[in-house]
């Protein structure tokens, strides 16, 4: 957290000195919103993983010990549109501060119960559902909170700012996934996972789940204290209408910007989990990569990626965003697919090239995410940017929750270890269509009630 709290005031310093208090204390809140965001959503497939006998023994069948693990991690997914969706109905409208407290407070105490969760030898087959159901809850709350803390933040950017600063707080997302794994290490370190009745296995796992709720809490009172409410929600979306949002998100122009945005973000996703959800399996098992290298190698790319968010970003406010997820796509289709490529071909052992190679596989493929703060908050209107930004965000992860079954098919075509690079290409021509049909958005006056109106 303080690593990240100069890395972010740095940047913004460095960005804008003449940024007001407020501005800067919505955009810190948000940035640290989405560090814990993901921080908490790959709690289970890195921080529970060396633990996962606790919860799944050995006996259970492999078959279903691996539908339990992948449900785990997928429901936490699902739950993120559905939070988006009833959490953006509230920050629309009773206001995106007090929508965002609830939203923290709540996965805080889901992933506190979580840390105190009983096992298997407990609680029995019951613990795997209760495990699911509250990771399910636990991403309807994580769903809520960017919903409503990131149309905050974008809300008191300057409009020539505002890639820069919603590339800052996209950039705390690769960051949060460096969090967990550094907090992983830390805790493997001292109490080694070798097998069932290990200190890790039995008890060690769960503080990185402390950690999270930790964080969750002081977020809370973060804003509680120190962020106020969007002034342009204020004048434009609290009165502009009594219709409810959902509503009026799926009605007319609203709904073409929702159809784009998915389209978009639906190739954004599967960028995201060919890198970040395939990449640690395929350097432990299929690189033989040890847990330590393998930690230090991600660690490393989701850094780099934070950088090249912010980059981004930055050239984004020069070139606009539609250009650069035109360009970014293209990069990813064939210089990530390439870089990808010389992974899976890499030989086991070959540790300096496989680490130099994930950076750039990373970094490549996942490059375009730079613009999802900024690029989907330009597309709405106030009275709805709230839905239509946690919607737009949210709702295309669904599809490409699903990958692994995307890969097994491929399979039939294919060998396994390759199908990942399909996946990469579909969500790269996805982003380019997407760009493509939908408009410039960095001149969007946000304080319009005509979505996509400029100044």
């Amino acid at each position: 957290m303080n690593v990240l709290a100069q890395q972010q005031a740095g940047t913004l310093e460095a960005a804008d000195d003449t940024l007001s208090p407020q501005a800067s204390h919505a955009i810190w809140g948000a940035a640290v919103g989405f560090f814990v965001d993901n921080y908490d959503i790959f709690l289970p497939v890195i921080a529970l993983a060396p633990a996962m006998a606790y919860f799944i023994p050995s006996h259970v069948p492999p078959a279903i010990a691996a539908v339990a693990s992948a449900m785990i991690f997928a429901t936490t997914l699902i739950g993120r549109p559905l939070g988006a969706f009833i959490f953006g109905h509230f920050a629309d409208t009773i206001g995106r501060k007090r929508t965002t407290i609830i939203s923290v407070m709540g996965f805080g105490v889901v992933t506190l119960l979580i840390a105190v969760l009983p096992g298997y030898q407990t609680l029995g087959p019951a613990v795997i559902w209760i495990f699911i159901g509250l990771r399910l809850i636990d991403g309807i709350f994580l769903g809520g909170e960017y919903t409503s803390a990131n149309p905050l933040a974008m809300e008191y950017c300057p409009k020539d700012k505002r890639g820069l600063f919603g590339a800052v707080i996209q950039s705390a997302a690769p960051l949060g996934t460096a969090g967990i794994s550094l907090v992983t290490l830390a805790v493997l370190l001292v109490f080694p996972a070798k097998g069932p009745g290990s200190p890790y296995v039995e008890w060690g796992w769960r503080i990185p789940f402390l950690v999270g709720a930790i964080m969750a809490f002081a977020l809370a009172y973060y804003y509680k204290n120190s962020v106020e409410e969007s002034e342009i929600w204020r004048k434009t979306g609290k009165t502009a209408n009594s219709t409810a949002p959902i509503k009026v998100l799926f009605t007319g122009e609203n709904l073409k910007s929702f159809l784009q945005v998915f389209v978009v973000m639906t190739g954004f996703w599967l960028l995201l989990n060919a890198s970040l959800a395939v990449m640690p399996g395929l350097l432990a098992v299929q690189m033989k990569v040890g847990s330590i290298e393998t930690t230090s190698a991600l660690v490393i790319a989701y850094l780099a990626l934070s950088v090249i968010y912010v980059l981004g970003g930055a050239v984004s406010q020069r070139i606009g965003r539609r250009n650069y997820l035109l360009a970014a796509s293209v990069a990813a289709a064939t210089l990530g697919t390439f870089c990808y490529y010389l992974l899976l071909s890499s030989v086991p052992g070959d540790l300096t090239r496989i680490m130099i190679l994930t950076t750039l596989t990373t970094v490549l493929v996942v490059a375009p995410g730079a613009l999802g703060t900024v690029y989907i908050n330009e597309r709405f209107r106030t009275t709805v940017r709230a839905s239509g930004f946690g919607l737009g965000y949210s709702l295309a992860i669904i599809l490409p929750a699903f990958y692994v079954f995307y890969q097994t098919w491929l399979a039939y075509l294919m060998p396994f270890k390759y199908t990942v690079l399909v996946l990469v290409v579909v969500g790269a021509v996805l982003i380019f269509v997407g760009a493509a049909i939908g408009p410039e958005t960095k001149d969007v006056d946000f304080g319009s009630t005509t979505p996509g109106q400029k100044r």
